[in-house]
């Protein structure tokens, strides 16, 4: 089995996130503020029960092989989460993107369009427990119709992860994820593996 590495350069910014309870009536007190977006590592923290987060972001990636270089620049990273149960929510997301493909420095290509709009959730499995994790399941279907019909995959493609946080200080925490995707009509999984190290500047 080959394994082909190419370096990949992330620009994370433009962070939002908005959590709103649906049911005024219901005392609901929500806990700290928890996302999955704009970075590439998922939390393993599921929504409360009838709330609703909205996250957007933005990410630029660089991909450069045999004089070939690939940039994509991600002007929306939306996504929505929805508490369906205590410890499952469910998620909608859509990004837009511009592709440019590079040959010896020359631009040679360029689109831009949405991305398969993509269907999940993800649920909670254990809590932290000393060094023991927490743990969280995801799942997500990527859907081609919202794609351009000249850029659009023949096939939906899926992915799965396993996500796992620890707590290292009152400010500070690791997370990190393992899991597979079958995407872009690809007849064989690609391996998923994330890290994420969080710092809190306030207190």
């Amino acid at each position: 089995m080959n394994f082909k590495y190419n370096t990949k350069h992330l620009l994370s910014g433009l962070l939002m996130a908005l959590s709103t309870s649906l049911f005024a009536q219901e005392e609901n007190t929500l806990g700290a503020l928890i996302t999955d977006r704009p970075d590439a590592t998922e939390s393993p923290t599921a929504v409360p029960k009838n709330s609703i987060q909205v996250e957007t972001g933005a990410f630029y990636e660089s991909y450069e092989e045999n004089n070939f270089k690939t940039e994509n620049l991600t002007y929306n990273t939306m996504l929505m989460r929805y508490g369906l149960l205590e410890n499952l929510e469910l998620r909608l997301g859509w990004d837009y993107t511009n592709n440019k493909t590079k040959f010896n420095g020359n631009e040679v290509l360029s689109t831009d369009s949405f991305s398969p709009l993509l269907l999940g959730f993800k649920v909670g499995i254990a809590k932290e427990k000393g060094v023991l994790p927490e743990i969280g399941f995801l799942g997500h279907l990527n859907l081609p119709f919202s794609v351009k019909k000249e850029l659009r995959p023949e096939n939906t493609s899926v992915d799965f992860r396993f996500s796992f946080a620890h707590t290292l200080s009152e400010k500070s925490s690791l997370s990190y994820n393992l899991g597979a995707a079958w995407e872009n009509d690809a007849p064989e999984a690609a391996y998923l593996y994330t890290i994420a190290y969080g710092y809190s500047l306030s207190r």
